[in-house]
């Protein structure tokens, strides 16, 4: 998985935060997965984290050239993070890259914001008797969530709505310029002037369709559901299913009329249902009096 910045800007504390990054000489996977969950739950919306394993750290720099990490011990330590990301709840799998530093090789474990927050990591993931525990960073730390911060944490799960979070499957690529250009025009925005092929990314920030830090940004689920052609690719049975009983549903439930469902983008299934009501069901019946010329 290829980082969305440069390792020395990683290592340098530049163009991220510090208390978004953490520097870990070897691989110690109780504390690791501390940081982990806590990166994971972003309790305070900083766009997660990075954990640099190979890297001692003094005084909050990291410690150059860099240690890092026997060839030899690479394979066994990602193989023992598939295991554990499976104690994660709900189920959380960070980013990894392996990076040549210094004529060494490091682990960077990348943990974006997860978007089924909040997350428990056991509070020792390499003990028999495993407690699951609500993890945040507090400054540099991670520490366990406890009394207000803990209802906070837990509130997080009703407080951003489906729609709204971001998405990490849904890629640039998938966003329909031309669905986008027909929403712009008609809601008469200034955007619609822009150059939606080579400029999308921008003009989705610009429409708040974009979450998370500079660095790597994700494609809120509205934006798919709106701008995509075939939104079931990410939300299954995204599709309207029209039903018709000529006799009444009552009276006769097995005489139904199926039309073929309507898939597609909201806007186009809104307007494809429309349609179809308005062609095979709304009818309009004009009667003449016999008396009188008007209809």
């Amino acid at each position: 998985m290829a980082l969305p910045i440069n390792i020395e800007d990683l290592l340098n504390k530049k163009k991220i935060e510090s208390n978004r990054i953490e520097f870990k000489t070897g691989w110690n996977p109780v504390s690791i997965y501390h940081s982990i969950c806590a990166f994971a739950n972003d309790f305070d919306n900083i766009g997660g984290g990075y954990i640099l394993v190979g890297v001692e750290e003094k005084d909050g720099v990291a410690v150059r050239p860099v240690k890092g990490i026997p060839i030899t011990h690479l394979d066994k330590i990602q193989r023992e993070i598939q295991q554990f990301n499976q104690l994660i709840e709900p189920f959380y799998a960070p980013r990894l890259s392996v990076e040549e530093i210094d004529c060494q090789n490091i682990l960077v474990i990348w943990v974006p914001s997860g978007i089924n927050r909040p997350y428990t990591a056991p509070a020792d993931v390499t003990a028999k008797l495993k407690k699951p525990v609500f993890y945040i960073r507090y400054g540099t730390t991670s520490i366990e969530a406890k009394g207000e911060q803990l209802d906070e944490l837990r509130d997080m799960a009703n407080r951003t709505p489906f729609d709204d979070r971001g998405n990490p499957e849904i890629k640039l690529s998938d966003i329909s310029p031309l669905l986008l250009k027909d929403y712009l025009v008609k809601v008469n925005s200034k955007l619609q002037n822009e150059d939606l092929v080579n400029n999308l990314e921008n003009i989705l920030d610009q429409m708040d369709l974009l979450e998370g830090p500079s660095e790597r940004k994700y494609i809120k689920n509205v934006a798919a559901m709106m701008f995509c052609e075939y939104p079931e690719k990410f939300f299954k049975t995204t599709q309207v299913d029209i039903v018709i009983f000529p006799e009444g549903r009552e009276n006769n439930p097995d005489n139904m009329i199926e039309p073929p469902v309507i898939k597609g983008s909201v806007p186009m299934m809104i307007r494809d249902a429309m349609s179809y009501f308005r062609t095979n069901v709304v009818k309009e019946h004009i009667r003449k009096q016999a008396d009188d010329e008007h209809s």
